[in-house]
């Protein structure tokens, strides 16, 4: 896992390199795909459950599950890139809102705090502690820069498994009380709105937007809980991952 992870660092920060102004997100898509590959891993999206590419690639009001496409990135933009890669059996998962250019001072709040928000989440993860402490934690950060918590996206177990069952809500209910345990190993990943958090699908059965069109931004670690803390998995031996790298200050 700690393997998987820092490949997944190291391909997410290979894929912010490529974030500007006239850029296609397919563009994206097919770097990011050679440079996993080239690394002797799999992409863990492509063909999983029918989806087509090999990252996710979410602009401005997508909040998740976007597909690349040939829309080239404008100037102001927000666009989040979701990696995951699957390496000797296990995946690690990491993702990161960019700005595009200039970006107005709203969507530059957004991004900075939905990353804050992350690192509350991770702040709470100890062995014992219930799952709606994560959700808690960063609902309440939300709140205070009265951001939208999307609800119906959460974090989730992973490690042989993409997707396992261990669910990790983002937002807050006392009924949440599913202990984390050592050794563990699940993403935080917020989704924050500058709006309503309701949203809908497109037709293409992958692509969530918000309801009234305003921006959404997400940040997303691999997490390991230990006994007293969580250990990030998606960092790069350096001990930095692309949300380090990339930060809005």
């Amino acid at each position: 896992m700690r393997r998987a992870g820092q490949m997944a660092a190291e391909v997410l920060l290979f894929a912010g390199r490529l974030v500007a102004p006239g850029v296609t997100t397919d563009s994206i898509d097919a770097r990011v795909h050679e440079e996993i590959v080239r690394r002797g891993a799999y992409p863990s999206p492509l063909n999983y459950r029918g989806y087509p590419k090999s990252v996710c690639t979410s602009i401005n009001e997508v909040i998740c599950h976007g597909i690349p496409d040939s829309r080239a990135l404008a100037d102001g933009d927000i666009v989040n890139i979701d990696v995951t890669v699957f390496l000797d059996g296990v995946h690690g998962d990491t993702s990161v809102t960019f700005e595009v250019g200039d970006v107005d001072d709203h969507s530059r709040l957004l991004v900075r705090e939905t990353r804050a928000a992350m690192y509350l989440g991770i702040g709470a993860v100890r062995s014992g502690a219930p799952v709606c402490s994560i959700g808690k934690a960063i609902e309440s950060h939300a709140r205070l820069h009265r951001l939208g918590v999307v609800r119906e996206f959460i974090g989730h177990g992973v490690g042989t498994e993409f997707h396992s069952g261990l669910q990790i809500p983002h937002y807050y209910e006392r009924s949440h009380t599913t202990p984390l345990e050592t050794g563990m190993t699940f993403t935080i990943e917020p989704m924050l709105t500058l709006g309503s958090p309701n949203l809908y699908l497109w037709d293409d059965e992958w692509t969530a937007v918000t309801a009234d069109q305003r921006r959404s931004a997400q940040f997303e670690h691999t997490l390991l809980c230990h006994d007293d803390e969580a250990e990030i998995l998606t960092r790069t031996p350096a001990g930095e991952g692309a949300a380090e790298v990339y930060a809005t200050e």
